[in-house]
């Protein structure tokens, strides 16, 4: 069965500014935490993820992470996220799931650690994703609305 053109060109339309817009909002996220995290030392543990300490290799692994969720973000919650105030509620629950895969889940276990710990550095951790979040969906709803005129 054949797909409509208007329909492909609009599904195109749709992803092809959300992903880019997803992007800039995860950079955007992205900068904002790293300088949070560069204050608290905790770039080259996000190097350790590639078997290196380097705050250069921390900030190039984080940035990737980071433009990497705004994608997702954008994919999955982009077609909601069309108002700031919106997109930052949205963005806020995002950076939590996001917390709760990746510094309790994913890296603990990557770097041999027990899983699901919580502490000092873990509830600094869930601040630095919620405000990750909040930043990702505010920049995302507006800049999707200029990639698309």
């Amino acid at each position: 069965m054949a797909v409509p053109s208007s329909a492909r060109s609009s599904f195109s339309t749709g992803v092809g500014t959300a992903v880019p817009a997803g992007i800039v909002g995860g950079l955007a996220g992205g900068l904002v935490f790293g300088i949070m995290m560069q204050m608290m030392g905790m770039i080259p543990m996000i190097a350790m993820l590639v078997g290196s300490e380097s705050v250069v290799v921390g900030w190039i692994v984080h940035l990737g992470i980071a433009a990497f969720i705004g994608v997702t973000f954008a994919l999955i919650l982009g077609r909601r996220a069309n108002k700031p105030g919106v997109a930052a509620v949205l963005g806020l629950g995002y950076g939590a799931v996001w917390w709760v895969l990746g510094p309790l889940l994913i890296m603990p276990a990557r770097l041999g650690m027990p899983t699901f710990m919580f502490n000092d550095m873990t509830t600094k951790s869930l601040v630095g994703h919620l405000i990750y979040g909040a930043v990702l969906g505010i920049t995302y709803a507006l800049v999707k609305p200029r990639l698309s005129s």
